[in-house]
């Protein structure tokens, strides 16, 4: 996904590690709990601490989002399709639910974590970012820090690159997740689907009607 299909082995072990984390429903913006206050993802092993850099080249740490809830992406900055298309349906939903809530839409940060280091730069991240949301923050790394959030995140990703070419696509699993004030995880913000072309799971209403939902 995010560029490229999804490499079937990457899909096959995200798959195969989410159903040992939690009963969770991994359609794209599908919510196994309906209407339950149980979350999805609730008791799922998702997300540890970590210390990232951000787009104005700071360390960012998650600790220092405590009390607050967490709507967590990864993706890249070149990503030609899929990762622009949700970051901008998710907070064109966040819009919304600032301008109805605004008080409880400050207790939310939204955060887009790069899965190519290599080229998401700071400087890169912060053009980026400011073209969705001023709340949206961007967080970069290393190549390893990278690697372990998204092993501690249950992420998995892949350069792929075209024998010859110069550019590279990233192939990665397509999680954006949403973490309650203490940093567990609750549930899968709605992103569209795009097996269901009759069906706009990640409309901005949705997501609207999915931060009402948890958002106290």
């Amino acid at each position: 996904m995010a560029g490229l299909a999804m490499n079937k082995h990457i899909a096959a072990a995200l798959l195969s590690a989410l159903a040992l984390l939690a009963a969770c429903n991994m359609g794209a913006g599908g919510h196994a709990s309906g209407d339950s206050a149980v979350g999805e993802l609730a008791g799922a092993k998702i997300g540890a601490p970590f210390t990232l850099t951000n787009q104005d080249g700071k360390p960012t740490r998650w600790d220092d989002f405590k009390g607050q809830w967490r709507i967590v992406y990864f993706g890249y900055t070149y990503c030609p399709d899929i990762c622009p298309v949700d970051l901008q349906r998710i907070m064109q939903g966040f819009a919304r639910f600032e301008k109805e809530k605004p008080k409880l839409a400050a207790k939310v940060q939204p955060m887009l974590i790069s899965v190519d280091p290599q080229r998401d730069t700071p400087a890169v991240l912060k053009t980026y970012v400011a073209a969705f949301h001023p709340r949206l923050i961007g967080l970069t790394g290393t190549k390893d820090e990278i690697a372990k959030v998204a092993k501690d995140f249950v992420v998995i990703y892949s350069p792929e690159q075209q024998k010859g070419a110069s550019e590279y696509l990233v192939s990665h699993s397509r999680t954006p997740y949403l973490f309650d004030p203490d940093g567990k995880p609750v549930a899968l913000v709605p992103v569209d689907d795009p097996a269901t072309a009759d069906v706009d799971e990640g409309a901005p209403d949705k997501v609207q009607a999915f931060l009402d939902k948890w958002i106290k």
